[in-house]
């Protein structure tokens, strides 16, 4: 059993944190669902920052089972500090850094991914926050800067002299985005090098590749990101899979419908009408891929009422059902 400092993760499937995404509302769903955890999206370091709405929507954690894992992201020791100390205070049982992010955004102010250019910089900011809370710090990382700089094992190896208590290994380069093949066979050499729980991720969009995953690099653990998108039930398909290795039908459009509407309703009761109507929008998107969906998107692209969307999803719902009957 995956355990992060005092916890058990069951199962060791994990929802990757997602910016935009694993919010409140999609953290809580895909816990119930069968993740066995399920990190915050990223949250700055700058206390300049820490009062606006946003940051106050991604720092509320009340009614969260426990564990509470938060991302921090930010490029000073001493400011990622203080803020794992600040999400501490605010709940968080588990706080995990973020050095995977290959967002341009995010790497040109030094932060996600870029961080990994500068080794000695890394061992300072994961001593420093390690040192300021008596929670779990994580760590996620990618497999290197750029093909020509794949330093992901000395990182890796930093990580765990520093105190990191499990190391999350995305098995691409930043350079490579989200292109090309997850190198899993960097993940496994830098599992048989460490002590502490190496979780992979990269491209696990199903049961079956979550074995292979497994296996090929014997990971403690998964996180599962974008194929969690509009399939927040693939938690519980993979945990079947892997206790009895049979795989679960795939849920039937009336269990679709009923996700995609409680889901809606805690996205608008989360962030009120008009802003839960925008978010509610990529997750419709994302849910119906497979339904011939594209004029329900306009629909509900076109809508800031909610009560709208939830009309359109149930009047399109209702026509793929009766076309599957």
């Amino acid at each position: 059993m995956l355990h992060i400092g005092p916890y058990a993760i069951a199962p060791a499937l994990i929802l990757a944190p997602m910016a935009g995404v694993t919010d409140k509302p999609f953290r809580l769903l895909c816990k119930r669902l069968g993740a066995g955890l399920a990190v915050s999206e990223m949250t700055t370091a700058d206390p300049k920052l820490w009062g606006t709405r946003k940051s106050r929507l991604r720092m509320d954690h009340v009614g969260e089972p426990e564990p509470v894992s938060v991302q921090i992201a930010g490029y000073d020791p001493q400011m990622l500090a203080e803020a794992a100390r600040y999400n501490v205070a605010l709940g968080a049982q588990i706080i995990d850094i973020n050095m995977g992010c290959p967002a341009k955004k995010v790497c040109n102010v030094w932060s996600g991914s870029a961080l990994m250019q500068d080794e000695a910089l890394v061992a300072r900011i994961l001593s420093a926050v390690v040192r300021a809370v008596e929670v779990p710090v994580t760590l996620k990382i990618r497999t290197g800067w750029s093909r020509a700089q794949r330093n992901g094992l000395a990182i890796a190896r930093i990580a765990q002299d520093s105190g990191i208590a499990a190391l999350a290994v995305h098995g691409r380069t930043r350079e490579d985005m989200y292109t090309g093949a997850a190198e899993y066979d960097t993940i496994a050499e830098i599992k048989s090098r460490l002590a502490i729980p190496v979780l992979a991720n990269g491209d696990i969009d199903s049961p079956r590749k979550a074995r292979e995953v497994l296996t090929r690099t014997g990971a403690d653990g998964l996180l599962i990101g974008r194929a969690a998108q509009g399939r927040p039930w693939i938690f519980r398909e993979i945990a079947h899979y892997l206790a009895c290795g049979r795989e679960l039908p795939p849920p039937a459009v009336d269990a679709v419908r009923d996700i995609l509407l409680g889901h809606l309703e805690n996205l608008y009761a989360f962030y009120g009408d008009i802003q839960g109507a925008r978010i509610a929008r990529k997750h419709v998107a994302w849910y119906c891929h497979d339904h011939h969906a594209a004029t329900l998107r306009a629909r509900v692209n076109a809508s800031e009422r909610p009560q709208e969307q939830i009309a359109a999803v149930r009047e399109h719902l209702a026509g793929v059902a009766e076309l599957a009957a």
